[in-house]
């Protein structure tokens, strides 16, 4: 991990994948924080509802992941949606309607830590984690998807583009208010 502050450090993790070989990866890569595993939907929602986890990351296809999205949004638990078979311009619209943190790719599994690290920085700090998807990521999507995918969606993308930028410059402004900063806000 390239960053000097971890947020990964300690945190308990489930991660939900019906591919074993996946879950072990996550486990090697996230070896500074506690992983607990779950391979199909009735045991990953059993540990939902029954343990506060700091995070859950969650493949979509095989395990009902979208279904899991609604369970750990319920408790309270942030979640990541990490796929590779459902990776398309509808389930990320949908993991965003839904109220996951972020979508990942599994082919950026390798970079799983330093974008989790900053996903769980921005969380903590009250950022918004989808602005580390649009600067990280969204070249990574119009490659994969072709120039114009929005545009079967344009009323939500724009939506969300113009709640991105509206929400960015409130963080920025409110930064610098001293009437909120003197409060310890």
């Amino acid at each position: 991990m390239s960053s000097d502050e971890s947020f990964l450090k300690g945190k308990y993790i489930l991660a939900v994948d019906d591919e074993k070989d996946i879950l072990e990866t996550i486990t090697d890569i996230l070896d500074e924080s506690v992983i607990d595993w779950a391979w199909e939907y009735k045991n990953a929602s059993k540990k939902i509802k029954a343990v506060k986890y700091d995070l859950v990351i969650l493949d979509i296809m095989g395990v009902n992941g979208l279904k899991l999205l609604e369970e750990s949004v319920d408790q309270g638990i942030p979640t990541v949606m990490l796929t590779a078979h459902a990776l398309n311009p509808e389930t990320l619209m949908e993991s965003i309607q839904k109220g996951a943190v972020s979508y990942l790719p599994k082919e950026k599994l390798s970079e799983l830590d330093d974008l989790l690290n900053a996903i769980l920085g921005a969380f903590n700090r009250n950022e918004p984690t989808w602005l580390l998807l649009i600067e990280n990521l969204w070249n990574y999507f119009n490659d994969r998807w072709g120039p114009g995918w929005q545009e079967r969606d344009r009323e939500f993308w724009s939506k969300f583009c113009r709640a991105y930028s509206i929400g960015k410059g409130i963080q920025e402004r409110l930064k610098r208010d001293k009437r909120i900063l003197d409060k310890g806000i």
